[in-house]
């Protein structure tokens, strides 16, 4: 059951456990993602142009957010076909998971007609830090990478 005003999991919440496939076929276990943060986004199709817009905003900060010792993963019900075709065509670094059930959607209350797009930082203990319905900025999600003590990459050195 769902409800189209519920909202996400509240920060200090435990993150649900789930496996899930990738769009390649392998299988992602959060449970063995400890140590890391991650940003798990769940979205409502692949090529629509948010759902473009908000992974390529993810996937141009990518090297900062792996550098923050974070990892991307984008959740949906489509196809291992249709996300495959959608991170090659945007270079996504970052996989794509197949909630074919919708099953990982309703224990993250991202569940409805369509799933709804919905944004969490789960900490390395596997505790949400930041959930957020709809496209968050990615300044928002750094805010929220700061606030639970994700590493800063050290400054470059300027080429002189």
């Amino acid at each position: 059951m769902f409800s189209l005003f519920s909202k996400p999991l509240a920060a200090g919440t435990p993150a649900p456990p789930f496996i899930c496939p990738d769009e390649e076929g392998s299988v992602f276990i959060l449970n063995q993602q400890r140590g890391k943060f991650v940003v798990l986004v769940f979205y409502p199709r692949d090529e629509t142009p948010g759902c473009t817009e908000q992974l390529c905003e993810l996937r141009d900060r990518w090297e900062e957010l792996r550098a923050r010792n974070t990892i991307v993963v984008g959740i949906n019900p489509g196809s291992a076909q249709s996300h495959r075709a959608f991170r090659a065509r945007h270079k996504l670094p970052f996989p794509l998971l197949v909630d074919d059930s919708r099953r990982v959607a309703r224990l993250y209350r991202s569940a409805g007609l369509l799933v709804r797009r919905t944004v969490y930082l789960i900490d390395p203990k596997g505790v949400i830090r930041f959930s957020a319905r709809g496209k968050p900025s990615i300044d928002e999600l750094m805010a929220a990478l700061d606030a639970a003590g994700a590493p800063r990459p050290a400054p470059q050195a300027k080429a002189g």
